[in-house]
């Protein structure tokens, strides 16, 4: 469930096989994009591309790499298998955590990732009631 490479935490599954033949679906694109209420251009801007280059896959242009497609996803917050229509779901399959952008988070993480599930559980009820 969790991965730790050097100052990087991803947590969650990722399978690259499981998505290499499908496509991406345009209009899965431009709803993950207006969810987070961007622009194109700002988009592009967060996923490092031109704005030509990401206007080439929304309009179904171009095809992404499996890489290009996983950083399309992350930096818009849902998941290639929702790029692809494998899933109706748009929520991140997984989650990157980098130290040096969020090292508290890093931190909790990295200590959790070796505790039992019992109390992983406990923690998270712990949270919730606090979050209110």
């Amino acid at each position: 469930m969790f991965q730790l490479h050097y100052d990087i935490i991803t947590i969650g599954y990722f399978m690259e096989d499981e998505y290499m033949d499908n496509q991406l679906i345009p209009n899965r694109l431009i709803k993950a994009r207006e969810s987070l209420g961007l622009t194109k251009a700002e988009a592009s801007r967060k996923i490092g591309l031109s704005k030509i280059g990401y206007c080439r896959y929304e309009y179904g242009e171009r095809i992404p790499s499996p890489q290009m497609m996983e950083i399309i996803a992350q930096s818009l917050n849902t998941s290639s298998e929702y790029l692809t229509g494998q899933t109706d779901d748009m929520s991140p399959s997984y989650i990157v955590i980098k130290k040096e952008e969020s090292p508290e988070l890093f931190r909790i993480v990295k200590e959790l990732s070796y505790t039992d599930q019992k109390m992983l559980k406990r923690i998270l009820t712990y949270y919730e009631k606090i979050k209110k």
